[in-house]
């Protein structure tokens, strides 16, 4: 089974913070209050993130 992992669209987020606050595995920075980073390392893949962001610019995406 492919692994799925969450990713930012940058040129829409405005990091707002929703994802980073709902992360159970604190995979979601806001590095200089740019926009959302998420390390691949730390993310399942779980999508809470998805379904927390307001503006609905974070995907989960199949990992190769």
């Amino acid at each position: 089974m492919a692994k799925r992992k969450a990713v930012v669209n940058l040129q829409d987020c405005v990091a707002c913070g929703c994802c980073m606050k709902i992360c159970p595995r604190n995979a979601i920075s806001i590095p200089k209050g740019i926009c959302a980073e998420i390390d691949s390392e730390l993310c399942v893949g779980c999508g809470k993130c998805a379904k927390e962001c307001p503006a609905s610019i974070i995907t989960l995406e199949v990992m190769e």
